[in-house]
């Protein structure tokens, strides 16, 4: 249940109805930038009945609330003027890790000469064995974000902990949060407080309504620009990384009003499937891709078998643009911020 309130809705009006929803036991979430209080359904509706400053009340059936299609129909923001939303496709491409200085540098020159505004990179990477390279830290953030200034690309990074937050939100434009913190509640509701997007991707054997209430943690603390990432589920089958859920995209957009993107790199583990599972992707309604690439993929420090050439990604750019009429989505479309 969504109570959207009243505009010039009083304090005291505002205490009498917070007060009246915790009499009544009723957990429930004041999201002060929308102006409306989120929570569970009510069986007995008449506890609000007689409050001044409600605007219209919302009753929604599923256990996610504002992340919800039953609530809003359609999620849009830009992004240094890059349109994100359902009506767009999103292209995000680059490597697992920041490496060096050259491999970003020639990763950006690439990206901006075909026409992407994102560029991926990691610079706190989560390694299962804590041999293995982890990325170069605050040195690897400022290499990407000079690289993006320079060919006028946004950055996507991934956020690891609470303590690396200030860090992220300084050197990304979109902060993407892994696999492994989809569930980490208390990182969720303190992206909720600040004004960056947001790429919340599916964890690894999370339901859809799972994810969804993840998302809803980032929404109920006032922060509505969200973007669900599909990047495969664990299964039985060992022949592939992950089961790549191509089904989860027309039916995230089902339930849920918020942009979906593919990340069929993760999806597969393997380079050779990225080409087909993108374009499926795609025609399945995602609203971007997310894809590693590196300028020499043997030599990548971490996930080489699924990075693309740039030539083999080119080629896929080249097949994208093609579907573009089919799919009726423009890809990176570019406006003026308001």
């Amino acid at each position: 249940m969504i109570i959207e309130l009243q505009q010039n809705i009083k304090p005291d009006t505002l205490h009498q109805l917070k007060a009246l929803l915790t009499i009544n036991q009723v957990a429930f979430s004041h999201v002060e930038k929308q102006n409306i209080i989120v929570a569970p359904k009510i069986s007995n509706k008449s506890v609000l009945s007689g409050i001044d400053g409600i605007e219209k009340v919302i009753e929604i059936d599923t256990p996610y609330q504002l992340s919800s299609n039953q609530y809003k129909k359609e999620t849009h923001f830009l992004v240094n003027g890059t349109s994100v939303g359902n009506n767009f496709i999103n292209l995000i491409a680059g490597p697992c890790s920041v490496e060096s200085e050259e491999q970003i540098y020639s990763t950006a020159e690439f990206l901006s000469k075909n026409g992407i505004k994102f560029m991926r990179g990691g610079a706190y990477k989560p390694r299962t064995s804590p041999y293995a390279f982890r990325g170069l830290g605050l040195d690897g953030l400022k290499i990407l974000r000079k690289a993006a200034d320079e060919y006028k690309l946004n950055v996507v990074t991934e956020l690891m902990d609470l303590s690396l937050l200030d860090q992220i939100n300084e050197y990304s434009d979109i902060i993407q949060i892994g696999s492994r913190n989809m569930s980490n509640f208390y990182l969720l509701a303190e992206l909720g407080k600040i004004e960056k997007p947001i790429m919340l991707k599916r964890g690894m054997s999370a339901r859809l309504s799972e994810w969804l209430l993840a998302a809803d943690y980032i929404l109920s603390g006032g922060n509505d620009k969200v973007i669900l990432c599909e990047r495969g589920i664990r299964s039985f089958d060992p022949e592939v990384r992950n089961t790549m859920d191509v089904a989860a995209i027309p039916m995230i957009q089902d339930l849920s009003h918020l942009p979906i993107i593919a990340d069929p790199s993760h999806g597969t583990g393997m380079a050779k499937f990225v080409h087909p599972l993108s374009l499926a992707s795609l025609v399945a309604g995602a609203n971007g891709l997310m894809i590693e690439i590196h300028p020499d993929p043997k030599k990548s420090l971490s996930d080489a078998q699924q990075a693309m050439t740039f030539a083999d990604f080119e080629i896929l750019v080249q097949e994208i643009r093609k579907l573009e009429p089919a799919i009726n989505k423009p890809i990176d479309a570019t406006y003026e911020e308001a």
